[in-house]
């Protein structure tokens, strides 16, 4: 770890299928406190055939030390940081031959965060990119500091109406982003929920994998 890189150096873990036959890709970025292998866990409600994952560790178990909606200056260098190490899981993807329209982003709370600000400032046609409980970074949202086009990539925002961490406003303001960006946005707001991964989640993105992968319906 570097002072100006703090995430440099961090070690990724990966499961599923072998890198060597991926045929889709899931990048997992974990939470605040959490781990790689920890989201790796949380996400085998996702595994099928062909499908590689791949989550990279935060140093000290976090992306960045304050909140999501301080300013992103205060969370430098920790942000530029978390970017470059999906840069650098992206850049592996690409040596095993996979293309980025079968690859998806999938984060949740701080890493949800992580794989919104990821998309909106490198905007592609992903596989897809499934923010769970998070969003933009920053205390305030400003449609005009991201440019480009998704293409149509499928984007999932969701969020518990009950969740104490991300305000339901939070997610719409991300979604309006992602609608200018022409993402096909899909966001849903789950009553009595709090800050927690839904099977209903889990489904999306898995119906986002089977279509990749060729899974018989």
């Amino acid at each position: 770890m570097t002072d100006g890189d703090p995430h440099a150096d961090q070690p990724a873990v990966t499961a599923g299928a072998p890198a060597s036959v991926a045929a889709a890709v899931v990048v997992l970025l974990h939470g605040r406190g959490a781990t790689a292998q920890g989201v790796v866990n949380l996400a085998e409600p996702l595994y099928r055939h062909g499908v590689t994952f791949v989550a990279p560790d935060a140093a000290r178990s976090r992306w960045y030390p304050y909140s999501s909606f301080a300013p992103v200056e205060r969370n430098e260098p920790h942000v530029s940081s978390a970017l470059a190490a999906v840069d650098r899981v992206l850049a592996d993807v690409r040596e095993w031959g996979v293309a980025i329209e079968d690859v998806v982003l999938f984060g949740f709370s701080q890493g949800a965060f992580l794989a919104s600000e990821y998309a909106a400032r490198n905007p592609r046609r992903y596989g897809g990119v499934a923010a769970l409980s998070g969003g933009l970074l920053g205390e305030e949202v400003d449609s005009s500091d991201y440019h480009g086009s998704l293409d149509g990539a499928p984007v999932f925002l969701g969020v518990g109406d009950s969740d104490p961490n991300v305000p339901v406003e939070r997610v719409h303001e991300t979604a309006a982003v992602f609608h200018e960006l022409n993402g096909d946005v899909t966001e849903r707001v789950y009553e009595g929920v709090g800050h927690e991964v839904t099977d209903d989640e889990f489904a999306v993105v898995g119906s986002w994998l089977g279509d990749i992968v060729g899974e018989e319906v």
